[in-house]
């Protein structure tokens, strides 16, 4: 419940600061510092994606095993160090990457994220109708029953 009034909070306060009907711009998505990290927390908790494939440039040998040019395999975007924990450790999830495999599309990403929870907030209150829902593993993790919310109009509070 603190996570959600700090970020309705956040996000009335970027709406007060626009005329009506003034679209969002990058500086209000650079404002909404609290609201990403929820995101970014809950992107940790869940990654949205589990892994990914690397294939082998050429044969190799690792410890007796030899590895042939084009092979696949997963690359866990799971810590190593989290298995059999109930969630990761803080501060241990890079969700995009870094360095030269930074994934293109982060900033994007962001403003998607940030736009669709600022109307969210300002525009329904809402209410998950199964909390305890269990979350299907695998490379793509989902809600098991689907993710079922109740949500009620709201008027824009300028």
């Amino acid at each position: 419940m603190k996570h959600e009034l700090k970020t309705s909070t956040e996000q009335l306060e970027i709406l007060k600061s626009k005329k009506s009907g003034e679209a969002l711009n990058w500086d209000d998505m650079q404002k909404m510092k609290y609201s990403w990290n929820v995101a970014l927390e809950a992107m940790r908790l869940i990654p949205p994606l589990q892994g990914t494939f690397r294939e082998a440039a050429t044969d190799f040998t690792y410890q007796g095993f030899t590895i042939p040019k084009g092979w696949k395999r997963q690359k866990s975007l799971i810590l190593q160090g989290s298995i059999g924990k109930a969630t990761p450790p803080p501060y241990t999830n890079i969700p995009f990457g870094s360095g030269p495999r930074i994934c293109p599309g982060k900033d994007y990403a962001r403003l998607q994220i940030l736009s669709f929870m600022h109307h969210l907030v300002i525009r329904f209150k809402w209410e998950l109708v199964n909390p305890n829902c269990k979350i299907s593993g695998g490379m793509n993790p989902f809600p098991v029953d689907g993710l079922k919310v109740r949500l009620q109009a709201q008027p824009i509070q300028a």
